[in-house]
């Protein structure tokens, strides 16, 4: 299938659609999920478009990967976590939703389930708030 630059991501990286943004250089923006599993959910999404892992340009993969884990250290001090889940899905079967690569940043509690990825939307002043702690931690870095 070819790359569908309609897609909700696509139109985040060209700014017709808000996101509560933490970081952002030449090569990744990463930005709160809307629907979070975890408290800190962020999504790190590469500029360069692609559909997922399978399709990706292997020269964007490195520094898309230095991208998430910047990301994901700042998110375990910031939520002050136990651990991080990292995760990347491939096509409808695997569990991709929006079909653009992305990777999923999760800060992980001990004990704490992750809550199910449905319909429910977060209230935009607590992504805010976990946007704002983020931003603080990476500032330091």
């Amino acid at each position: 299938m070819t790359y569908d630059d309609t897609n909700v991501f696509a139109k985040i990286l060209r700014g017709e659609l808000p996101a509560h943004k933490v970081y952002e250089d030449e090569t990744a923006i990463a930005f709160m999920d809307l629907m979070p599993q975890s408290t800190g959910h962020t999504l790190v999404v590469p500029k360069t478009p692609s559909r997922n892992l399978l399709d990706a340009d292997p020269a964007s993969l490195g520094p898309l990967m230095a991208v998430v884990q910047k990301i994901a250290r700042a998110a375990k001090q910031a939520f002050e976590a136990d651990g991080v889940t990292v995760s990347q899905f491939n096509e409808i079967a695997a569990g991709q939703t929006v079909f653009h690569l992305h990777v999923h940043i999760l800060p992980r509690f001990e004990g704490v389930p992750l809550k199910p990825h449905t319909g429910h939307m977060e209230k935009p002043e607590i992504l805010a708030e976990h946007a704002e702690k983020l931003r603080a931690v990476l500032g330091k870095a």
